[in-house]
């Protein structure tokens, strides 16, 4: 189930909502967000469902065993047991099928007869799943938050249908404090209202108009893909992912903030980034965040030697790339960026730094887009096809007319989304409290109540306009469904 989808928007967000406010108690409201959370899932995989109960059954017991635990040793052991286990269930799920096609791959050099092994089919959600799962064991481990004396409460972590399926990657740490103690304020729900239906436009307008141009050219076969529609299709791809992840993002906080929780924020116009180091502090900033304080500075983070520091990004990088997919673009992604994070660190990273701020952001923008050729070819050929018509080096001979793609609609859609990939929205109301402040006392309650009023008719627009284009069909994709 799709937030972008009118069974989730017209019958289960409104059920959720309605029956959670009209709860008495926080531990009743707490099994009816578990209970609708695993509906959710559930509605999308319920094959699964059982297996990720049993595995949330196990991590609760390991952290009574780690929150219980006063010897060390036990709890090292329990900790090694809780990682063994989670990262193994992933192995086994998400990378099965890569590993056994790279062995048949060795196999068939050798002249040896392949595997014969069944497919193995994918959870949804499971590398958000994992994450979870181990952020909770280790939080316990090092005291940061007590271990739940109730399953439920690790299941309603671990299965919350606002991040469920792609993010942002939650804290135990501080999740675990609000399943105890919330509050829903009239200001904060309608802050959620306000991120959900922006997010939801991000989604609906933005994202899905990119992603038809986007895919199409993507599709198209070398001989038929010149630079200057190559170029369009990386931009309108470069708009597509930030638009539709940062889009779900911002619906799981409004979510978050209409049932009282409050999640980290995953996104900070990373395409303003000055630099790699800083797009990776912008881009999915829960999962950075992540690999930062799980692997990156238990391994030593850079408090050690240089080489050992640029060992450690590229380590968490690789894994960066590979937790994104069981393929090797993906893990050549991760590679890729990871080197750019050790270059940064060298004398071109001084270099780098003493460049005009358009150079530098050129420059990020550049390696980013860059990035996401790799990111987004399904094979190394479809990529290196890619690159070759991005700087004219490909043979043509059945060139596909740029016109065909810029119609009307995307060419001013896209060029929304290269604004609103910004600050603008936030400089628009800045300006706008500044206009009011500066209007005669007398007027100022004049002043903030056409405010409130434009802005109310603003979200009812937006809302109206991506429930057409969803009740119409549109080209609605989900790119984190791969994951």
């Amino acid at each position: 189930m799709l937030f972008s989808s009118p069974i989730f928007l017209f019958l289960f967000l409104p059920i959720v909502l309605t029956v959670y406010v009209l709860l008495p108690g926080i531990r009743a409201r707490n099994i009816w967000l578990l209970l609708m959370s695993l509906v959710f899932y559930a509605w999308g995989q319920v094959d699964f469902i059982l297996l990720l109960l049993a595995s949330t059954l196990m991590n609760y017991g390991l952290g009574l065993w780690v929150g219980g635990g006063k010897n060390a040793a036990n709890r090292k052991l329990a900790i090694a047991v809780a990682v063994f286990v989670n990262i193994g269930l992933l192995a086994f799920f998400k990378y099965s099928n890569f590993t056994v096609g790279l062995l048949n791959s060795l196999l068939n050099h050798a002249g040896i007869a392949p595997l014969q092994l069944p497919c193995v089919p994918l959870p949804i959600g499971i590398s958000f799943f994992t994450f979870h799962a181990l952020s909770y064991v280790i939080d316990v481990y090092r005291r940061k938050w007590k271990a739940a004396t109730d399953p439920k409460d690790v299941a309603l972590y671990i299965f919350f249908f606002p991040q469920l399926i792609a993010g942002p990657i939650l804290r135990w740490s501080a999740i675990g404090p609000q399943l105890v103690r919330r509050t829903v304020s009239r200001d904060v729900f309608a802050d959620g209202i306000r991120r959900f239906v922006g997010g939801l436009a991000k989604k609906m307008i933005i994202a899905n108009t990119v992603a038809l141009p986007a895919d199409q050219i993507f599709s198209l076969p070398a001989d038929e893909r010149t630079a200057p529609v190559a170029w369009f299709g990386i931009l309108c791809y470069t708009l597509q992912i930030y638009f539709d992840f940062s889009g779900y993002s911002d619906m799981a906080v409004g979510m978050g903030k209409m049932l009282g929780f409050k999640f980290l924020e995953n996104f900070h116009f990373p395409y303003l980034a000055q630099s790699i180091r800083d797009f990776w502090r912008r881009w999915h900033i829960s999962l950075a965040t992540w690999f930062r304080d799980y692997l990156y500075i238990p391994l030593g983070g850079n408090r050690i030697s240089k080489g050992r520091t640029c060992f450690n990004l590229m380590a968490v990088f690789f894994l960066c790339g590979l937790w994104h997919g069981a393929s090797w673009t993906f893990v050549v992604w991760g590679l890729y960026h990871g080197f750019f994070l050790v270059l940064e660190r060298t004398r071109f990273g001084d270099l780098q730094a003493k460049l005009p701020q358009l150079l530098r952001h050129l420059y990020a923008v550049f390696v980013v887009m860059m990035g996401w050729v790799i990111f987004r070819a399904n094979t190394f050929a479809a990529a290196g096809d890619y690159f070759q018509a991005l700087f004219g080096l490909s043979r043509v001979p059945f060139a596909q007319s740029l016109a065909s793609y810029m119609t009307n609609q995307i060419v001013w859609t896209a060029g929304f989304g290269i604004l609103f990939s910004g600050p603008l929205w936030n400089w628009l109301r800045t300006v706008s409290a500044k206009i009011g402040q500066a209007s005669p006392v007398a007027y100022h309650s004049v002043v903030r109540s056409v405010g409130s009023i434009l802005e109310i008719i603003l979200i009812v627009a937006l809302l109206l306009i991506s429930s057409a284009w969803l009740a119409g069909g549109t080209y609605n994709p989900f790119i984190y469904f791969r994951f």
